[in-house]
């Protein structure tokens, strides 16, 4: 059940380095109070525009796997890299525990996890949580879905979706149990907030793709990168998202100037008290 990658991804990873050209301004920021859900803070033309959540599904599918058993912690279960999936990256060639799979967004252990489920219990959730458009079909005429669905495929999810259901998670709110929320949570990777007030801390989720040309084929030399998730201290907690959709080759992951700009951005604005 190892045996599934994604090709459109690890080629994005091993792709020669172009010149910078894509531009680093986001084309959604949104972040709300952790709380009520109210919206602090909205910017760009694209908070309602569906597009593949790419690996910012790891965190809807730690839920899942918690809730229906096949996680049970943040070391278990730790599985074995099979050498037969013959991936590139160091950082996946690696036995892989949840907290593994997080930090280094490790694909192969998504998919085991979902063909673990299988299509109807992965549905059921999906559905359940009403997660972005609901659909898993995968690649048309590929019969991919239960393994690809969520990469630069089927799935789609807007940001202000993603801020929705960060929110519920965060809130246990999801028709999961409480406990598989809470870990789901825990596994998130922390970020510093230089600048910031003391105590504030960041968790959150990357999440790098492409964008779809007007034919619905994938451009690969314009990327799409996501980085979602909260900020807190003590009771106060914030909930964002960004988004990067280039309109040209960038050196490196998208997903990683939208993290970068994001943390600065929340830094200041924590600094200026302007989220409140």
């Amino acid at each position: 059940m190892l045996r599934y990658l994604l090709p459109a991804f690890l080629l994005l990873l091993a792709a020669p380095v172009h010149a910078q050209t894509a531009s680093d301004t986001a084309t959604c920021t949104v972040i709300a109070d952790g709380e009520t859900g109210d919206i602090l803070f909205r910017a760009g033309p694209s908070c309602d525009k569906p597009v593949s959540p790419c690996s910012t599904f790891k965190v809807p599918l730690a839920v899942i796997g918690y809730d229906a058993g096949l996680l049970t912690s943040a070391k278990e279960p730790a599985i074995p890299y099979d050498p037969a999936l013959n991936v590139s990256m160091e950082a996946w060639r690696q036995t892989t525990s949840p907290e593994r799979w997080m930090r280094y967004s490790v694909v192969w252990y998504s998919q085991a996890l979902t063909a673990e489920l299988g299509m109807k219990r992965f549905q059921a959730y999906i559905d359940a949580f009403d997660y972005g458009n609901r659909d898993l079909s995968g690649d048309a005429g590929k019969d991919n879905g239960l393994t690809h669905a969520w990469l630069s495929s089927s799935l789609k999810i807007s940001p202000v979706q993603q801020l929705d259901f960060l929110g519920r998670m965060l809130r246990h709110e999801l028709p999961a149990s409480a406990r598989a929320q809470r870990l789901a949570a825990e596994i998130q990777p922390a970020f510093p907030l230089p600048g910031a007030p003391d105590g504030w801390a960041a968790y959150g989720k990357t999440g790098t793709g492409y964008r779809e040309k007007a034919d619905g084929t994938l451009d690969r030399s314009r990327q799409i990168g996501w980085f979602v998730g909260w900020a807190e201290k003590g009771e106060r907690r914030l909930i964002f998202t960004r988004l990067l959709e280039d309109e040209g080759p960038r050196d490196g992951p998208a997903s990683f100037a939208a993290r970068d700009g994001l943390l600065a951005d929340l830094a200041t604005m924590l600094a200026r008290e302007t989220l409140k």
